[in-house]
């Protein structure tokens, strides 16, 4: 059966899913607000074709946890603790369920019915990573490579070039989709950098976006040395930051990839919170413009 499949499929916590990986897939309409999981307004992504991952690989055990979860803690699912944020992801509509798919917990995936190809398979999308996943339903914890879409997103799948069109709602079903990460496609230009609401001097909270390749942590520049900087709980792309001299405006920062390596080959950003933030910012996301050496 499915769900004793599903149920055995293991991986190590951090590490990116098979190429490509094959889940449930379920929908959801939009970002929370202010934020998604990742610390982005929505209408500041890079696309509005994106997905949610899952924070929990719990299988049976729909318990909430404390988040970020322990470093290597097997109940990491594949959310990662927000290191897969603002990474990229091709999804591939496969199969299609007969029978009844309701992500209902302790109950099997497409029960009273099976698993089937039609005329939707092979249509593909490019969708970036911006959410979590850690409802307490079989989709979020029994399925380790399940994938929540963005809504408007599913007649937007690409076949042959067109979009699929009629897939949602008569041919949806929570059908398996096949998926794998994959480098920002067509990237251009540099990151953006904005404040998040309340950031201040003494709390620089930050979000780094248009990433070549994901982001795995920051490094800012602070009395004269570089220092770690802090993820925000676990919102992927946002770090706390400290001025470059204390009580000070100016920021310097340089950024990791989901490899570890600089981006841009140690680029150091430079840049000042804005008037509009002094004595702190009152509106979720506030871009700033930078200087680079």
């Amino acid at each position: 059966m499915l769900f004793a499949v599903v149920l055995v499929v293991t991986f190590l916590p951090g590490v990116a899913a098979a190429a490509p990986a094959t889940g449930n897939a379920t929908w959801f309409d939009a970002l929370g607000s202010p934020y998604g999981g990742c610390g982005l307004p929505q209408s500041v992504l890079d696309s509005q074709d994106f997905v949610a991952l899952n924070v929990y690989n719990t299988p049976r055990d729909y318990n909430f946890y404390p988040r970020p979860l322990p470093a290597g803690d097997p109940k990491i699912g594949q959310w990662d603790n927000g290191h897969n944020c603002g990474r990229w992801v091709r999804v591939t509509i496969s199969d299609y369920c007969t029978g009844v798919n309701d992500g209902a917990p302790n109950q099997p995936f497409c029960r009273n019915g099976s698993f089937v190809a039609d005329r939707y398979n092979g249509a593909t999308l490019n969708m970036i990573v911006a959410d979590s996943c850690g409802d307490s339903n079989a989709w979020c914890r029994d399925d380790p490579f399940h994938l929540d879409l963005s809504h408007a997103s599913l007649n937007r799948f690409l076949q042959n070039g067109v979009p699929v069109g009629d897939m949602d709602p008569a041919h949806w079903n929570n059908r398996h989709v096949s998926w794998e990460f994959v480098p920002a496609p067509n990237y251009s230009g540099d990151i953006t950098i904005g404040f998040l609401q309340s950031a201040q001097v003494w709390w620089g909270a930050v979000s780094v976006s248009h990433l070549p390749n994901g982001i795995h942590g920051i490094d800012y520049f602070a009395g004269g040395t570089w220092h770690a900087a802090q993820m925000n709980g676990d919102m992927g792309q946002s770090y706390i930051l400290s001025p470059t001299v204390q009580a000070g405006t100016q920021f310097q920062i340089r950024v990791y990839d989901v490899n570890n390596a600089l981006v841009n080959n140690g680029r150091v950003y430079t840049f000042s919170l804005p008037s509009s933030c002094q004595p702190s910012c009152g509106v979720p996301y506030t871009r700033v413009s930078y200087t680079t050496s």
